[in-house]
């Protein structure tokens, strides 16, 4: 399949807006409600999250907060994170990642393509991600999955 700017992972689309080509990567991110991002780390790249609609609880270092529209959560580099939509209805944020290369590299390489400009979530999988896969292809590309 021919590279596309927005792909499906953990519940979230995700559409690119830079992939690390100017120093960062920006993407787009709708959550669906209830789903989210495992507790994860990576250390090459700085993360933030600045929170566009809806609800998200999030987990930095074992800390728990919950952000809305209007709020940027800062993630150290390094530190294990997590989030999730609390709310009932979708929530979206753009997340920033410096330099970004590794974030690119795990959207694209872990996330399942969808068509340009993708708006809509897919229909539910018929079969559960295969995790230690997922975990093993995450690791190679720089970001550590802590499920």
């Amino acid at each position: 399949m021919s590279e596309t700017d927005t792909y499906h992972l953990f519940g979230n689309l995700i559409r690119f807006h830079s992939r690390g080509e100017m120093g960062y990567c920006l993407v787009d991110v709708t959550t669906a409600p209830g789903a989210g991002v495992p507790p994860n780390s990576h250390p090459a790249d700085d993360e933030a999250f600045c929170v566009l609609e809806g609800t998200y609880a999030f987990t930095v270092d074992g800390k728990e907060r919950t952000v809305r529209a209007g709020d940027v959560v800062v993630v150290p580099n390094g530190a294990v994170h997590a989030l999730r939509n609390v709310g009932d209805v979708p929530a979206r944020m753009f997340v920033f990642n410096v330099p970004g290369k590794i974030h690119a590299a795990f959207f694209a390489g872990v996330g399942d393509p969808m068509p340009e400009g993708s708006r809509d979530f897919p229909p539910p999988a018929e079969t559960p991600p295969d995790i230690p896969c997922l975990k093993e292809r995450a690791r190679e590309l720089g970001v550590t999955i802590h499920h």
